[in-house]
């Protein structure tokens, strides 16, 4: 069952296309050809979202390695990988995970308590995911911004699907990744010519949202992160892998710490503490 609720009309949604390790990373699986700059414009975006609290739905790319045979492409994004997580600054802290479960049974009030959506889809196009399909048909908005990976391909596809849902649709050129310049090229004119509006990434830098929600930070956001595989954990340069930085090392050593800790029922005794 779909919930339904009132809800105020957005102002509008920024839509976060495959920001995916595999096409970003120069090392990836399938780099984007404008990689260099794009990172840049893509994190003016998502500090823009943060600053100005623009709710964001995201898409990441999940593919099984049969789905790939065949295909004139590298494999890339498979589930589990870490070529499949997103790139850090992409993820925000106040979001939730939509899985793919082909039912249509989604609230369509997760704004109200999250930034971010994250939808998984298995092809090009994110309304293939009848949980997406359905939120971003019905989701109260007055306009769609789409920026992300690939331009020629996803965000082109999306574009069309929206306008032809009679959505208003802005896609910011310079925060979009792609393969092909040509190919890239001609799928933004066909866009234009369906309705859709092109913009930069400094022009959104100039706007300012009149209606904005202020989401809660939960601080585990990051463990969530680490737990759906988002994230890949941080590395200090003291080769710790659990996740904390220097500066958090540096933290941790400088405060107290009682001389007996309260064991949980399940840890086993350490075998470095004092003896009791």
């Amino acid at each position: 069952m779909v919930r339904r609720t009132k809800s105020l009309t957005l102002e509008c949604v920024l839509v976060d296309l495959n920001t995916q390790t595999d096409f970003l990373h120069l090392n990836g699986a399938y780099p984007v050809a404008n990689s260099n700059e794009l990172i840049p414009a893509l994190r003016c975006v998502i500090a823009w979202a943060k600053r100005n609290y623009a709710p964001v739905i995201s898409s990441i790319a999940a593919h099984r390695a049969y789905e790939l045979l065949g295909c004139n492409e590298p494999v890339n994004c498979l589930d589990g990988s870490a070529g499949q997580q997103k790139v850090d600054f992409t993820v925000l802290p106040c979001h939730t995970i939509v899985e793919f479960d082909n039912t249509l049974s989604v609230p369509l009030d997760l704004f109200t308590v999250h930034q971010q959506v994250i939808f998984r889809k298995r092809q090009d196009d994110l309304l293939g995911n009848p949980k997406a399909d359905r939120f971003l048909t019905q989701l109260p908005t007055e306009e769609y911004i789409l920026f992300g990976i690939g331009l020629e391909r996803s965000i082109k596809v999306l574009a069309l699907g929206l306008l032809a849902r009679n959505r208003r649709v802005s896609i910011i050129t310079d925060a979009c990744g792609y393969w092909d310049s040509g190919a890239a090229d001609l799928a933004l004119r066909q866009v234009v010519a369906k309705g859709a509006d092109v913009i930069t990434a400094h022009q959104l830098l100039e706007r300012k949202l009149s209606r904005n929600r202020k989401y809660p930070i939960h601080g585990n956001g990051e463990d969530i992160c680490y737990r759906y595989g988002l994230l890949s954990p941080r590395k200090g340069s003291n080769g710790n892998d659990n996740g904390k930085t220097d500066e958090d090392e540096r933290k941790n050593n400088g405060r107290r710490t009682p001389q007996t800790k309260r064991r949980s029922p399940n840890s086993s005794p350490s075998h470095n503490g004092p003896k009791t």
